[in-house]
């Protein structure tokens, strides 16, 4: 006697189903592999370069730098200090990263589309930083729904600058992310689990298209150099991390004035009027504070992500 069909079997799926199960799944198991393990090792310096952006307006800094930054925080918090705020930019990178894989692969199926050309069809460098840049707006605005971006960026920041911001007497520090996002909530309302959100999607929309860009075009590069006939398929680990390196380099320096912005703890109360305050106050160099310590942490970052992506890609794409 033959078994019922499953109306739920793979086989009954319509391709382009198939397609976004395997990007979701692609895009978590990135995370779970490097990302997480990329997370706890960038974190000190992702703390440092947050509290370099966040003394620009300050009559004195605190920090001459993020050695010194990294020094003063393990005197006087130890390795706990190191690490605050670490549990929410790993929930936040879970669905971070298969959101802006899968809204990738598939923003650029729908360029194919409208453009009537076949899946399998090579796009142009322009129409790949297109889909990167809708990839990193999805991300966006789909994490800022689900409580998963902008809310828990913001948090981890105020964990990371908790210690060191000027505050009364009487205010108390909350000692955990869950007392830190009750703390944003109760302030200006479930609003402010929302402040920064301009600075955010500006980063995530050219970030996006930077990141993916430079990706495919270093890749590319390094792909052709062995035969014309070769496509981006074809690309070999260690061009994968390099190109993936170059994309992370070329992300952060380029969209990092829109970071500062986002976590400087400026008395302005919207976006361009703290840029202007933190331009007032140092110019182009407070728009940079802590620059290059995020794009060291970024590079050997984003080539552990592109690595194992494209690793996946093509073992099981």
């Amino acid at each position: 006697m033959e078994a019922a069909s499953n109306p739920l079997s793979w086989a009954s799926m319509p391709p382009s189903a198939m397609r976004a199960v395997k990007d979701i799944t692609f895009g978590i198991s990135v995370i779970q592999i490097a990302g997480m393990v990329s997370k706890v090792f960038e974190h000190p310096f992702d703390l440092t370069k947050v509290r370099l952006q966040s003394q620009v307006l300050d009559t004195t800094a605190r920090f001459n730098g993020p050695i010194d930054c990294l020094v003063k925080t393990w005197k006087n918090e130890g390795v706990r200090g190191l690490y605050r705020g670490l549990p929410a930019p790993i929930v936040a990178a879970m669905l971070e990263n298969a959101s802006l894989f899968m809204s990738y692969s598939e923003l650029q199926n729908v360029i194919r589309w409208i453009n009537s050309q076949p899946l399998s069809h090579e796009l142009s460098l322009p129409q790949l930083a297109l889909a990167g840049a809708g990839a990193g707006i999805i991300t966006s605005f789909l994490l800022q729904v689900t409580h998963a971006c902008t809310p828990v960026e913001l948090v981890k920041c105020k964990m990371q600058v908790q210690m060191i911001a000027p505050k009364p007497i009487s205010v108390s520090i909350p000692e955990s992310t869950a007392a830190a996002t009750l703390d944003s909530s109760l302030g200006p309302g479930l609003c402010g689990l929302w402040l920064g959100q301009t600075g955010t999607l500006i980063r995530e929309c050219g970030g996006g298209a930077a990141w993916f860009a430079t990706k495919e075009f270093v890749g590319t590069k390094l792909i052709k150099r062995c035969g014309s006939e070769l496509t981006r398929k074809d690309i070999v680990p260690w061009e994968s991390a390099l190109s993936g390196a170059c994309a992370g380099g070329v992300f952060n320096f380029s969209m990092f004035p829109a970071d500062s912005i986002k976590s400087s703890n400026a008395p302005k109360p919207t976006f361009l009027g703290t840029a202007k305050a933190m331009y007032r106050a140092q110019g182009v160099k407070g728009l940079y504070a802590g620059c290059g310590i995020t794009v060291a942490r970024a590079i050997p970052s984003s080539a552990i992500i592109f690595l194992i992506y494209d690793g996946l890609s093509s073992r099981f794409g």
